[in-house]
């Protein structure tokens, strides 16, 4: 009876994956590589120089702010050996003031452009993904992975170009 039961579960388990062997032998598999299109997206370009607009005048204002941190440390240097008591007091007080403005703009100034960045980013893989789908559908493809996730993928089942592609008709 045992031997019976034994060859029962090893039929079941071998026809189990004679099925599920041939049920994955039917989908097509595709890969793509996300980070690369999304570096070579002609938009991914244009991100930096509209933040950098976007972004100019609080930019400046802070780079103007190192700088003036920087000449009036130097100045200290520089000069300490012939300024007063009171006027390196000054100096020392007027630097403190500096970098604790810098403190207020600088990091504030950093998390927004962070913000803005990773918003503007969010936007372009959402149209990576409406492009991955676009293509999918129209190859048949059941299964799409990140090819960044995968060992080793047939090039012929790589659709990273056809998907660059699409991507870039998207405005």
């Amino acid at each position: 009876m045992k031997t019976f039961t034994k060859s029962l579960v090893a039929g079941a388990l071998i026809s189990a994956a004679a099925f599920s062997s041939a049920a994955l032998a039917e989908q097509k598999i595709g890969a793509v590589n996300v980070q690369g299109i999304f570096q070579s997206m002609p938009q991914a370009a244009t991100i930096q120089q509209d933040l950098a607009a976007e972004f100019k005048d609080k930019t400046e204002e802070v780079s103007r702010l190192e700088k003036d941190i920087k000449y009036y440390i130097e100045k200290n240097q520089r000069d300490a050996a012939t300024m007063s008591g009171k006027e390196k007091k000054e100096l020392e007080k007027k630097i403190n003031e500096l970098r604790e403005e810098y403190s207020a703009k600088a990091q504030p100034l950093q998390q927004e452009v962070q913000g803005r960045l990773k918003e503007e980013q969010n936007k372009l893989l959402g149209f990576i993904k409406q492009s991955i789908d676009v293509v999918a559908a129209k190859e048949k493809y059941d299964v799409i992975l990140n090819a960044n996730a995968v060992a080793f993928i047939n090039p012929d089942n790589d659709i990273s170009k056809k998907v660059l592609e699409q991507v870039s008709k998207v405005k």
